[in-house]
This record gives C-alpha cells, sequence and structure tokens, in this order.
C-alpha cells in the first residue's frame, strides 16, 4: 500500500508539471508517512511544501493542485490539506479490504517484497570462541542474526548465515593446557593449573570424558603432545556442543568458517589468505613498514591509530586475521553486503574494520552491528548464578528454563543499541502479561474459531478449513465497522515493517508489530460476531478476516522464528 500512495502522489506531481500548473524542473523527493492519529488519514505527505518554493507558489496552492489528481483515484476516499500545506490522504475502505485477499492469496509470502533484488549478503553471528558454553549475550545474537537472515530472506536478498570459529590463537592453547591439567589431577597426578586457564566445571567434565573415553594413556606423554591431542579433542567437543545448543533455538548455519583456513598457505604453497590480504593494502597504498612491524594506515580512513598487522616478532595480529576475513568475504565469495554481529567488547573495533573494508576496496559493504547486554531478572530480582551449577547462568540454561520461543522472543523484544532485561518469570508466565504468550494466543485462538466454525475440532488442517469456510470471493463489503477497517489497516503495515526491519537491521519492529496485530485482532474479535447463523454472508467475510489474520501472525512470528501454535 505505501508503495501504492507514493506512486500516485508522484505521478500527481508529474502530471501538474506535464500540464504546466507547476513550474519546476524536476520532480521533489516523494516521502509519505502514517499520520499518529489515524482521524488525520491513513497517509501524509510533504511534497506540497517541499515543492512550493521551486515553484514559485505558497505551500497549501501547491497541496491543491496536487491533492486535486489523487482524489480520483479509486483506492481514495479523501484527500484533505492541513496546515501549512500537509496533504493527508485517507484510503477507501475497497483498499483496506483488498489487504484480505491480498494475504490469504499470498500465504507464505504475505508482506514479501523485491527491496533486496537478490543482492548477496552475509550474517555473520554468534562466533563464540570454542572453548567453553555460550553466555546469554550470544544467545541474544543468535536470536537476532538468525531473524535478520529470515526478515532479508523476505525481502528478496539471498542470505547466508555463518559462524566464525576463532580456533586460532592463544586461547585456543590455553584452553588446552586446562583440560590437560584437569585430566591429570583426575588421574591422581600432581599439577599446578595454569595461572590463566579456564576454570569452569565444564573443563572438568570435557577431561572426565577423555579419561572415560582414552584412559590414562596420555598422562605420561610430554606436555607438548598431550595439549596438542587436548586441543583437538576438546575443540571437536565444545564446537558440537555449541551446534546443538543453538539448534535447540532453531539456529542454523550454512557455513562454519575456521579461522585456521586464514593462516593456512593456499594450493601448491600459494600465499595464504591473511598474506594475500595484505598484499591487496600493500597494492592499495595503505602498508607501511615501522620498528620491524607492518602496520596498516587506517588513520586515512578515520581511525583514531594505525595498526599493526605483522608483529616485529613475525605473528599475525587478531586484526590481521580480520582483514583477511573480510578480504575473503568481499573478494573470494564475493558478497554485496556482509554483516557482523558483534557483542558490547567489540566497540572499540569498528573503526578499524570499516577502514579495512574500504581500504579493500569496498567501502560501504560492511554493516557492523553492535549489541548491548543482557541482564537476567526473576521477578524483579538480579540473576547471576545458576541455582544448578553455581556459576554463570550459561545460554543454554536458559533455553533449557523458558524455552526457544520465549527465549527468542524476548531477545528481540529491544534494539540492540540498548541493554536487554529478561525477566525469566515472566517468559514463562502463561498470561498476557506474556508479550509471546499473548501473540501465541491470538493465532491458536484463531485456529480454534476456524475448527469451531467448521464444526471439526479435531482439525489439523487449518489451511483446507480456512479454504472451505470462506472462498477466495467472501464479499468483504459487508465489513465496514471501525474494529474491521482497524484490523485491515493493521494488516496493510505488515509489509512495510518488514522492509523497514530490513533495510535498518530491527528485527525488534516485528515484535511489536506482532503485539499490536495481536490486539487489533482481540479487539475485532470482542466486536464483531464471527460466526452469525442469521447472517451467513457476513459470517463468511469475517471467516476470511480471521484467516488473513492468522495468514500474517504465522508469518511475522515465522520472521522472528518463533513457532505459531494451532492448539493452546
Amino acid at each position: 500500500m505505501q508503495h501504492l500512495i507514493e506512486t500516485l502522489v508522484r505521478d500527481a506531481v508529474a502530471a501538474s508539471v506535464a500540464s504546466g500548473e507547476l513550474a519546476l524542473s524536476g520532480l521533489p523527493e516523494i516521502t509519505i508517512e502514517r499520520p499518529r492519529d489515524v482521524a488525520h488519514g491513513d497517509w501524509a505527505t510533504n511534497v506540497a511544501m517541499r515543492a512550493a518554493k521551486p515553484a514559485g507558489m505558497p505551500p497549501r496552492a501547491v497541496a491543491e493542485i496536487i491533492a486535486a489528481r489523487i482524489s480520483g483515484h479509486t483506492d481514495i476516499a479523501a484527500v484533505e490539506i492541513a496546515g501549512p500545506g500537509f496533504i493527508n490522504i485517507r484510503l477507501s475502505d475497497a483498499a483496506l479490504q483488498r489487504v484480505v485477499r491480498e494475504a490469504r492469496a499470498q500465504g507464505s509470502s504475505f508482506g514479501s517484497s523485491n527491496v533486496g533484488a537478490s543482492r548477496t549478503v552475509q550474517v555473520e553471528f554468534v562466533s563464540a570462541n570454542p572453548v567453553g558454553p555460550m553466555h546469554v549475550g550470544h544467545g541474544r545474537w543468535a536470536a537476532l542474526g538468525d531473524s535478520l537472515a529470515r526478515i532479508l530472506t523476505h525481502a528478496g536478498y539471498s542470505v547466508q548465515r555463518e559462524f566464525y570459529v576463532n580456533d586460532q590463537g592463544v586461547q585456543m592453547d590455553v584452553f588446552a593446557e586446562s583440560v590437560a591439567a584437569r585430566y591429570l589431577e583426575l588421574t591422581g597426578r600432581e599439577v599446578t593449573f595454569p595461572e590463566e586457564g579456564y576454570r569452569g566445571a565444564y573443563i572438568t567434565e570435557i577431561a572426565r570424558e577423555i579419561l572415560a573415553e582414552e584412559g590414562e594413556r596420555w598422562a605420561d606423554t610430554s606436555a607438548e603432545t598431550r595439549e596438542s591431542h587436548f586441543k583437538e579433542k576438546a575443540y571437536a567437543q565444545v564446537l558440537a556442543h555449541l551446534k546443538h545448543v543453538l539448534s535447540g533455538m532453531g539456529v542454523e548455519f550454512d557455513v562454519w568458517f575456521s579461522e585456521r583456513t586464514l593462516h593456512a598457505p593456499g594450493a601448491d604453497g600459494a600465499p595464504s589468505a591473511i598474506e594475500r590480504g595484505i598484499a591487496q593494502l600493500r597494492e592499495a597504498g595503505y602498508i607501511y613498514e615501522h620498528e620491524g612491524a607492518t602496520w596498516f594506515r587506517s588513520t586515512d580512513f578515520g581511525d583514531d591509530k594505525d595498526r599493526v598487522l605483522l608483529k616485529a616478532d613475525g605473528s599475525y595480529t587478531y586484526f590481521a586475521a580480520d582483514v583477511a576475513y573480510h578480504w575473503n568475504k568481499l573478494d573470494e565469495r564475493g558478497f554485496d553486503l556482509v554483516i557482523d554481529i558483534w557483542g558490547a567488547d567489540h566497540h572499540g573495533y569498528v573503526k578499524r574494520m570499516e577502514a579495512a573494508v574500504a581500504a579493500l576496496g569496498h567501502p560501504g559493504q560492511l554493516k557492523l552491528i553492535i549489541g548491548q547486554l543482557v541482564n537476567l531478572f526473576r521477578n524483579g530480582e538480579v540473576v547471576r548464578m545458576s541455582k544448578r551449577t553455581g556459576e554463570m547462568v550459561t545460554f543454554e540454561d536458559l533455553l533449557d528454563e523458558v524455552g526457544p520461543d520465549a527465549a527468542r522472543y524476548f531477545f528481540l523484544r529491544r534494539s540492540t543499541d540498548q541493554a536487554l532485561d529478561f525477566d525469566i518469570a515472566l517468559a514463562k508466565e502463561q498470561s498476557s502479561d506474556n508479550p509471546v504468550y499473548y501473540v501465541q494466543y491470538a493465532h491458536a485462538r484463531i485456529c480454534s474459531i476456524l475448527r469451531k466454525a467448521a464444526g471439526t475440532p479435531e482439525a489439523e488442517d487449518v489451511d483446507a478449513l480456512a479454504a472451505a469456510l470462506a472462498p477466495a470471493d467472501a464479499d468483504l463489503s459487508l465489513l465496514t465497522t471501525d474494529a474491521e477497517l482497524g484490523l485491515f489497516r493493521k494488516l496493510a503495515e505488515f509489509g512495510e515493517v518488514v522492509e523497514a526491519a530490513a533495510e535498518q537491521y530491527t528485527p525488534h519492529r516485528l515484535t511489536r508489530y506482532a503485539e499490536e496485530l495481536a490486539a487489533s485482532f482481540h479487539q475485532f474479535y470482542t466486536v464483531c460476531r464471527v460466526v452469525d447463523p442469521d447472517a451467513p454472508a457476513l459470517t463468511v467475510a469475517r471467516l476470511a478476516v480471521v484467516d488473513a489474520t492468522r495468514i500474517a501472525l504465522q508469518s511475522v512470528l515465522g520472521l522472528l522464528g518463533v513457532n505459531a501454535p494451532q492448539r493452546m
């Protein structure tokens, strides 16, 4: 609907210029928005005020010319000029009723668009170090990244989900040393635990599993041999567990990208990805040597200081691997856009990463989303430790307690630039105070209405029920009450919300929309009798509305990665 109104306004301005009524050398920018108060119409535009000065006319006079050309359209009920020259547009009942047919005809494609024009996008998210359990912040990034990928796909992009496995570097060595130390303890050996080692109970559990499976044969080998074996063994166990936990929330990745591959030589002794990334920066003139180290001139792109890529001791920095990784994404694999979702502790890396991508020849092709922390509460009290383990509450702990639907929905309810207060007790509550329960209940209620109307309480194929109860040619002109038209208006917003969420990387918009749609439906159902034996045509029309709302709720929940239950 938004695109229709934009086109009507643009065509009206163009026709007024062509007729000589408006003396403009070019068309002004056309912007439309929904008025805050529905009493002012469905859409409003300030195009007349934009065009007034170049046209040499008062804004209201310009508005009158444009409004006269819009008002004759069959989808427009009224056009009014307000204030200094705003044009308020009210849709006809027929235009609003049409969204019901569109939702039912399009089904799971309802709200989709082609704004992405099949451009390729990679969304890299979670990317937790494979040295231990994920914290609840990782759960938030998992929900965010997966939902964003779904939304972008619905908006016409070609999307790939990727997990960057940090399996190279000091943290992997410390991890191996920690597991080895616990293993030796379990075999009765005296051992000094590494000062910087990982001390969580999970390290002991990994060591116990290795001992049970492979016995004590590693106890008397050299530390180097033992730790080399344990590094790979424990790393594989943790990575498998990460995949298991993420899958439990419905998050699957297309690619698990190993950092090690960036350091490895290419085929037939070709340079590594890190070497090739640095070579490209050197060729572009952004590399220099200083005090035995190789530096990237990131200050040329607004960074506060230049960054070391190759240290004087011959080892690469973490940033060098990040440069190579993004070179691989953009040059080797050719994505049109790369989206990285990072935690708040990475805020200081934004400028240098943007600088590197620009220096590699891809300015504007990297979007970095920095999220804030998750604070856990239970009935208003801060939750810091797990009652079961006495340690940090992990993502897995939270998922086990509240379930995947509540976890995803609550993680997505706030903008990523805001800290999230997650109330565990509320997430488990089965009442309208729990937003995910409220929205899911609306969907389940609709399914119940359709089964009851069909007289088949055990039926499972709700799509078939709806099609039989309300044919596509139902007479929607009978639906003119405020509650009905208000629900139609909310249904019509879905595509706009999806596009905005895709273009601004804001899945939280969909949680707000889902709750507003559920509220609009509950209002409609309270005011309007759906099944009325004395009004069969009206019953059929209202059942069509019920079905359209079901489709929209199912779609929006699907984009959030949340189930739409048929029974509750």
